[in-house]
């Protein structure tokens, strides 16, 4: 043949990067990846998984994808470390942020973007996640702040949004911060605020992404029409390192958006409360800065 004639194939860039970072949980990662491949538009549409060095067979499951990039880690990094190598390889405009527990329709991808496109002064949209039978599941947070983070002691945690009946009768509602459950976000914001900040390790680099966008004068926006199903894990990780990486993330948070004193005095309540209930363990933890995968040190 003709090298001249050749035709060579044009190379598609993709719109839209899924990423999905797991850590032992292969088959809640086979039915993500598997609803993800059943999308529309599925050329428009790269998926990157990290797998934070899982001892199941989760590189099995990847196996069964031959179109999807796995990068697989040597140690728990921590989720925060995982989003940065996941976002710096995407090729896509768009990052969608997605829980191996999310389950999305064929059209949830699509119709998410398409809104995206439409609103330029919003930096990120999400699906209403809903249960096995399609009742709707809280999950998004309240804002970040001193404000809400303060009443929890010193856990590290924050409520759940209730889901009210005018919020499913709305085309569209502003959410403060939606987590990284499922989430479609401009990668160039992420770019612009260099990156997921790796001080965090496994919590809250989503929560720090939310301030920044509200900080930046943009929204965040559910559409409770666009749906994506929810299968709640059995329990959250809570042992000492989880609840230390959760109470010295949001310590981390408060310092960087609301002042030093205001993490520091978080960070000394948690300290004092473990101490309080003999929690020696957590405040051995908290004391060391102890994090999800202590940074792969």
């Amino acid at each position: 043949m003709n090298p001249a004639n050749t035709v060579t194939a044009p190379v598609t860039t993709p719109k839209i990067a899924a990423i999905i970072i797991v850590h032992n949980q292969a088959a809640e990662l086979r039915r993500a990846i598997a609803a993800l491949e059943r999308s529309e538009q599925r050329e428009q549409l790269e998926i990157l998984v990290v797998d934070c060095a899982s001892d199941d067979s989760t590189a099995e499951v990847a196996e069964e994808f031959p179109a999807i990039t796995l990068q697989r880690l040597p140690e728990h990094f921590g989720a925060t470390k995982a989003l940065n190598i996941a976002t710096r390889t995407a090729r896509a405009e768009y990052l969608f942020l997605l829980s191996p527990e999310v389950e999305v329709a064929p059209d949830t991808v699509a119709r998410l973007a398409e809104k995206l496109d439409a609103e330029t002064s919003v930096t990120g949209v999400c699906p209403l996640l809903v249960d096995g039978e399609g009742g709707p599941v809280a999950r998004t947070r309240r804002f970040p702040d001193r404000q809400s983070l303060a009443p929890v002691g010193g856990g590290g945690e924050l409520a759940w949004t209730p889901i009210s009946e005018d919020t499913l009768s709305q085309e569209r509602c502003q959410v403060l911060y939606p987590g990284r459950e499922a989430l479609l976000v401009r990668k160039q914001f992420v770019a612009g605020m260099n990156y997921f900040d790796e001080r965090f390790g496994e919590y809250w680099a989503d929560a720090d992404l939310a301030i920044k966008i509200r900080k930046a004068g943009r929204r965040l926006e559910m559409y409770p029409a666009i749906r994506a199903t929810w299968h709640a894990p059995e329990a959250a990780p809570n042992d000492t390192v989880h609840k230390s990486d959760r109470i010295l993330g949001a310590a981390a948070l408060l310092g960087k958006h609301e002042g030093f004193f205001a993490g520091l005095g978080f960070r000394m309540a948690a300290m004092f409360g473990a101490l309080v209930r003999f929690d020696f363990a957590l405040l051995a933890a908290l004391a060391g800065g102890k994090k999800v995968g202590s940074q792969a040190k």
